[in-house]
């Protein structure tokens, strides 16, 4: 019964938290989401799962924690949480006693991890971490004359195994505050009773964190205009007798085209609305058999790394050669290059995962 209060607990905040994180950033950040670190305190109630009325052994509590994310999806911290506890016993006594957590916990953003873009104003973070439980001053119940054969003396060390969910909102580029739901697995007599399983102690906390070491987003690098000449006749005129000209010969432009084929975060293939792109490019060089193609892949610099980005825009290029090998374009009239994020042909972060494929003659 215990650990299906716990499961509805949880699936409550999972509900409500991720019907309320759909929303994404629309504003232009001038530093990459991630990596950083961050150092975060909160406070809130706690109470241990037992046959006793829950609802006098709730228990202010308190956690500080440091911790990074590594990726958009995936970051970890060290949690201490603390520091009051109560038991129970029929049919009306409760008792004190302290404790401290220490868990290494994982973190895993819900909203990068389903969603397209890289940053989000607000998360949800799914947590599981393993540590231990310290508890100490038992005296309450020692003192009580209760007879209570399970009842620990001085301390009292437990394994503690944590799942919970946390929603957080960047109010700004370094503060955040958060809302955390965790149920605790502690080992039996935590409470200094037995019930042949483990004690369930659950927490919810409100919380402030502050977010440091970000990186520059990538500088992006303007087009090179060449500047315009003006050409200046200073020769003095002359008279000279009238010469038919011959009319000039029309010269036709060399046929040329280029495409640009944009992708979501993450994804190397070509949409269905980027393929009608990449169905003109195919026509235009079956028309003009004498054109070759140049096609270059690239990632955006603010999301990922150098390694990732540089796979991600070799498939990308490799992709769109495929699609017109297999419409009957020779590989021959075919140069693939890719250059991940160390080159952003455009301004715009987002615009950037991109495959840019030039045919001419």
């Amino acid at each position: 019964m215990q650990t299906k209060k716990i499961i509805a607990i949880v699936a409550l905040a999972l509900g409500f938290t991720t019907s309320v994180s759909a929303q994404s950033s629309a504003e232009k950040l001038d530093y990459k989401p991630t990596p950083y670190m961050f150092v975060g305190l909160q406070g809130g109630l706690q109470t241990t799962f037992t046959n006793y009325d829950q609802t006098k052994l709730l228990t202010p509590t308190a956690s500080v924690s440091f911790g990074a994310f590594f990726t958009p999806v995936v970051g970890a911290r060290l949690h201490v949480n603390g520091i009051w506890n109560k038991g129970g016993v029929e049919p009306n006594f409760t008792y004190k006693y302290n404790y401290a957590t220490t868990d290494l916990d994982l973190l895993i953003n819900l909203c990068t991890l389903f969603g397209k873009e890289s940053y989000y104003p607000l998360n949800l973070y799914l947590i599981g971490g393993i540590g231990l439980n310290y508890a100490w001053n038992n005296d309450d119940l020692n003192d009580s004359g209760i007879a209570m054969p399970f009842a620990w003396d001085d301390d009292r060390l437990s394994h503690n195994a944590r799942v919970g969910a946390m929603l957080d909102y960047n109010i700004c580029r370094n503060w955040s505050v958060n809302l955390e739901v965790s149920a605790n697995s502690l080992s039996d007599r935590y409470n200094s009773k037995v019930s042949s399983k483990d004690d369930w102690q659950v927490t919810a906390q409100l919380g402030l964190a502050y977010k440091f070491g970000f990186k520059k987003a990538a500088p992006v690098t303007p087009a090179y205009v060449a500047p315009v000449e003006e050409f200046v006749d200073n020769t003095a005129a002359e008279t000279v007798p009238a010469v038919p000209v011959a009319k000039p010969v029309e010269v036709k432009p060399a046929p040329e085209m280029r495409t640009e084929i944009f992708y979501a975060i993450r994804e190397t293939t070509i949409t269905r609305g980027e393929q009608a792109k990449v169905d003109n490019l195919i026509s235009f060089m079956k028309e003009n058999p004498t054109t070759k193609v140049t096609i270059t892949g690239y990632a955006d610099a603010g999301t990922g790394n150098s390694r990732i980005n540089m796979n991600y825009s070799k498939q990308r290029a490799e992709n769109v050669a495929k699609a017109l090998t297999d419409a009957g374009i020779s590989s021959d009239r075919i140069t693939i290059e890719y250059k991940g994020d160390t080159a952003q042909p455009f301004s715009e972060n987002d615009k950037n995962r991109v495959t840019i494929a030039v045919a001419k003659e």
